[in-house]
């Protein structure tokens, strides 16, 4: 299946500025569908939810779509999916939600590969419920499971780990994660936001018990989404307002939702449903067309990721995301030259090449990475002649 990059693009109105965006690792350009409906569901009628009114109606769809729609992206039960303003500020709530049961003495486990939003709320957390710390280690990019097995024992409450890192691209093996965690009875809480954006999500394949990913990675509005087993969400009591619902997922998501922010969410899905070429309409389950698009997203992706790091090789840079198995997504750093230069030059030339640490604190200080490092994240709407800019920019750089 092949991704038509001409009529994809059609889509986003902010790529008529002629910019090759390569920042999608911080999220994607949006898609007209999106803002419209968003912009559809605040100028039509709406109140809280209910159903005495159109205007309640309306609300109470929106919510109802939402669940769906991200029911069928992470294949998770409706009822499991909660909405949040952001991944970090999910994390923030169920690491108070779990730490409830922790005791002194109890242990969870962080890997050195995390966005900073999968790390300092456990340590938080742990730190006011006097709990132990511990880490499965890096071997170069991957993450070294023997470092988990050594750390997983009786006392271990949690595990957290990415699904994919949002700076060197690696995937984990999660599943195998899983197994070990759930062997010695410990939860798994996985950050998919930057593996969400480039596969299609099967928590319960996966094995985690939290899964947390954030819609403007995948083309919609800024928010967050964790799924997790409805009887896994009922079993948590948040501290919450006593008036307020106490079903799940309702108990979790404090305050009158954002409906609009929801309408955009699930208009991003169902336009991810419809980007493979071809892909049939009725009769063929949502589900099955993400799973059609993701795979020429994949394919797509794919190809662009390989004409990238054959024009690297030509140049004086050092890769550093070699991992196995890896998003679309390259760190670099530049033999003698600042990378915040390289992006200020690029952005010159109508490439968006952001250079961080971007919240990965963890990696870049386990493998001593440079700071800042150059970051290149293609995502579907990108192009070969995209990259080639990018390659043509980068090595007159150097040259200056």
């Amino acid at each position: 299946m092949v991704i038509d990059s001409t009529s994809l693009r059609s889509h986003f109105p902010s790529l008529d500025d002629g910019v090759a965006y390569f920042d999608s690792p911080g999220g994607t350009q949006t898609p007209r569908p999106v803002a419209e409906a968003i912009a559809t569901t605040m100028l039509r009628p709406l109140s809280i939810r209910g159903t005495s009114t159109a205007s309640e109606r309306n609300a109470e769809l929106v919510v109802t779509e939402f669940r769906a729609a991200y029911a069928d992206l992470l294949g998770v039960p409706a009822q499991g999916v909660v909405h949040g303003r952001s991944a970090t500020q999910l994390t923030y709530d169920f690491s108070r939600h779990l730490a409830k049961a922790w005791q002194p003495g109890d242990e969870i486990v962080i890997s050195r590969l995390e966005h900073d939003s999968n790390v300092r709320p456990w340590i938080q957390a742990a730190g006011r419920a006097g709990v132990t710390v511990r880490w499965i280690d890096l071997d170069g990019p991957e993450l070294d499971l023997g470092s988990l097995r050594r750390v997983l024992s009786p006392r271990t409450r949690l595990v957290a780990v990415t699904a994919a890192s949002n700076v060197l691209g690696t995937i984990p093996s999660v599943r195998r994660i899983a197994d070990l965690a759930h062997e010695a009875g410990a939860l798994l809480y996985v950050d998919g936001v930057h593996f969400a954006a480039h596969h299609l999500v099967d928590v319960p394949g996966l094995g985690a018990d939290f899964f947390v990913c954030s819609p403007y990675k995948f083309f919609g509005p800024h928010c967050g989404v964790l799924a997790a087993a409805p009887d896994l969400l009922d079993g948590l009591r948040p501290d919450k307002l006593l008036p307020s619902s106490d079903a799940v997922p309702e108990r979790f998501e404090f305050g009158t939702l954002p409906y609009e922010m929801l309408a955009g969410a699930t208009a991003a899905v169902d336009f991810l449903a419809g980007i493979a070429s071809g892909a049939p309409g009725a009769g063929t389950s949502r589900r099955d067309r993400l799973a059609r698009s993701f795979a020429a997203i994949h394919e797509h992706e794919t190809g662009l990721l390989a004409r990238l790091e054959q024009g690297l090789g030509d140049l004086a840079v050092t890769v550093h995301s070699r991992a196995a198995d890896r998003t679309p997504t390259t760190l670099m750093s530049l033999t003698g030259r600042d990378a915040r230069e390289a992006q200020e030059y690029l952005a010159g030339r109508d490439v968006l090449a952001p250079a961080g640490s971007f919240y990965a604190y963890e990696p870049f200080t386990a493998l001593k990475l440079p700071d800042p490092a150059l970051r290149v994240g293609l995502a579907p709407y990108n192009t070969g002649e995209e990259v080639d800019r990018f390659l043509a920019g980068l090595a007159d750089f150097l040259r200056k």
